[in-house]
């Protein structure tokens, strides 16, 4: 008789084992000649070892499962046990090439729902930099982090970095009680906000205090490399040229980057110009750097937001239409 032991670490082990351990106790059932003990979050097999490599073999396709779409019922979790392993497989891709990016918890899906959305998916697949520039409400960030997060349930990345400019949008922060996050975390929030909607609390708890999943203010990132990593860089409008070129420059070996913002939406102090701009336009036709434009139809949130954002873009207009006739009336 021998035996192994198969770590639970990165899938939520009460999904596994199920509600009063039932699928456990299919996983029992599928292997009646094996002793198949839990213990916090690992599995522990004794028995013969061609009936342990075959449970081996089925409990690690179950752990895949369940990294990729955070929940499994116990029907499928039967049917996999009871299925061919290729088939399985197949499966699983056929699921995951339904333009799903990720599945949240329970088994809520995550997709780019939009043209624009779904350039920028395949933007990120062909290129290691990619530009993603539009108005608010778009889905440039949550559709950033899903590709993170997915980049990081397929191994293809072993941590995500997600970085903001901490500049106030016209509102002061810094009289507010608490320490040095205290004060940035309210500037970071949105990209709480999107792991939330794909990672389970306790998974992401684990990530983020093994530094596997790290949110910080761009400062942040000045003389670091960052290898084998998706890093994004959201709010980039309100980075200045210096700022950009910094981050731009972090950019280590198998690492990818996504470079969100919005140029209508610049808090920058009025002496200080964006560097957005410039990076997305000087970058140009370099291979591997790409710029996706994103618009009103991309908008997902309230219906209000794509008419509240056409008026602004009018107003913004007529400014233009007077300062223009202005100026060419001082040359006259």
């Amino acid at each position: 008789m021998t035996e192994t032991i198969i770590n639970l670490e990165t899938v939520n082990p009460i999904e596994f084992f199920g509600v009063n351990n039932g699928k456990l106790d299919l996983l029992k059932k599928k292997f009646p000649l094996l002793k198949i003990l839990s213990r916090g979050t690992q599995i522990k097999l004794s028995g013969a070892p061609e009936q342990i490599e075959t449970a081996k073999e089925k409990i690690v396709l179950l752990i895949q499962y369940l990294e990729r779409h955070g929940h499994v019922s116990e029907n499928y979790f039967e049917q996999i046990l009871g299925g061919d392993d290729a088939e399985v497989v197949d499966h699983f891709n056929e699921r995951n090439s339904n333009e799903i990016l990720v599945f949240g918890p329970n088994g809520r899906s995550v997709r780019a729902r939009t043209p624009n959305q779904k350039r920028l998916v395949a933007a990120a697949e062909k290129n290691d930099v990619v530009f993603a520039i539009g108005p608010a409400g778009t889905g440039k960030t949550f559709t950033a982090v899903a590709l993170a997060v997915r980049a990081l349930k397929n191994k293809t990345v072993k941590k995500i970095i997600l970085t903001r400019p901490a500049v106030e949008a016209g509102e002061s922060l810094g009289f507010l009680p608490g320490d040095l996050k205290e004060k940035i975390d309210p500037y970071l929030r949105p990209l709480y906000d999107a792991l939330d909607d794909m990672i389970p609390a306790d998974k992401l708890g684990y990530y983020m205090s093994t530094r596997v999943i790290e949110i910080a203010p761009l400062a942040y990132m000045r003389g670091r490399t960052l290898d084998n990593a998706f890093i994004i860089l959201d709010e980039a409008q309100n980075a200045t040229d210096l700022q950009i070129k910094m981050f731009l420059t972090r950019i280590g070996a198998n690492a990818k980057a996504i470079i969100t913002g919005d140029l209508t939406q610049v808090d920058l102090p009025k002496h200080q110009r964006s560097g957005l701009e410039k990076a997305a336009r000087i970058l140009k036709g370099i291979e591997g750097i790409t710029h996706i434009e994103l618009d009103e139809s991309d908008v997902v949130r309230h219906r209000l937001v794509k008419a509240i954002i056409r008026a602004y873009d009018r107003d913004h207009e007529r400014q233009q239409h007077i300062l223009r006739e202005k100026e060419e009336g001082r040359r006259e």
